[in-house]
């Protein structure tokens, strides 16, 4: 058992990380609530104080705020149906026995390393251009006319890039799940008589939830804050315009950043909100 001595160390030890742990949280929080409480244009050289809760008021009494939670939440909710879904047919498919598995894992898994901005611009540029686009030419090879898909169809076609990246982490992790289940009970299943979709309701779905509710948590949170994705291909035009995404033109393109400063904290405290109740759910179902 540890003596006193050696936890007393191991504090001594564990605090200078925790110390520039915290600078690197704490500096740029204060100061992002300190400048929420500020008028603050830079181009138009005002600086006056005592703002107070003024820019809060207006940031959330806007019309954009009520769009951009909206467009949040088509998001991440279309982006953890596909990945999901995707992630379990995948995991089931890559467990079958199969020539070159090892390959095909891997290939399946690249995208998650493709960097978001890289992964707009390879969708944008080469699968949706409306001219020179593959999707263009696939159209045009059956006889139909080529869809502009950032125009037309916006939303859909940044949660098809944005779930593009997130597929192959639901997959691995869903994988995972599936191969710690005990091959024993899907042959005793099958000797039962029990087909192939009874098996997946009644046995590998059930093994999968704890999985998919982990899943699901670490998605949301990243999902809150996309933000490349939607800036290289519509910036923010034709109702993909995100929280994350509204907060950036408060600040960067109003040049208002004692009001971009309130939307981030709000940002922040939703998400945060958004975490505690996913994470409470998820304690239930693995304590379950």
């Amino acid at each position: 058992m540890a003596t006193q001595h050696s936890r007393s160390a191991a504090r001594l030890m564990m605090s200078p990380a925790v110390f520039l742990l915290l600078v690197w949280m704490l500096v740029p929080l204060i100061m992002t609530l300190w400048f929420s409480t500020l008028d603050y244009r830079p181009m138009r050289g005002t600086f006056d104080c005592c703002e107070g809760l003024g820019n809060y008021s207006r940031f959330v009494t806007s019309s954009a705020f009520l769009d951009s939670i909206v467009a949040t939440l088509q998001l991440v909710g279309g982006v953890l149906v596909i990945t999901v879904v995707g992630g379990v047919l995948l995991a089931i498919l890559l467990d079958q026995p199969i020539w070159g598995q090892g390959v095909v894992r891997i290939l399946v898994i690249a995208p998650f390393f493709v960097m978001p901005t890289v992964s707009a611009l390879v969708w944008k540029n080469m699968f949706m251009n409306p001219v020179n686009g593959l999707f263009a030419h696939l159209f045009k090879g059956l006889g139909l006319q080529p869809v502009d898909w950032l125009s037309q169809y916006p939303m859909f076609s940044i949660i098809l890039i944005v779930s593009w990246q997130w597929l192959p982490f639901a997959t691995l992790i869903l994988l995972t799940a599936i191969q710690s289940l005990d091959s024993e009970q899907l042959e005793a299943a099958e000797m039962d008589g029990a087909g192939p979709l009874s098996r997946f309701g009644h046995i590998i779905l059930p093994h999968l939830a704890r999985s998919i509710t982990v899943v699901v948590l670490i998605q949301t949170i990243f999902l809150l804050s996309i933000f490349a994705e939607i800036y290289v291909t519509t910036s923010g035009a034709f109702g993909t315009r995100t929280l994350t995404y509204l907060v950036y033109q408060r600040v960067i393109e109003s040049q208002n950043v004692g009001l971009g400063s309130a939307g981030g904290i709000i940002a922040v405290i939703l998400a945060n909100i958004v975490a505690l109740v996913l994470m409470r759910v998820v304690g239930k179902n693995l304590d379950a």
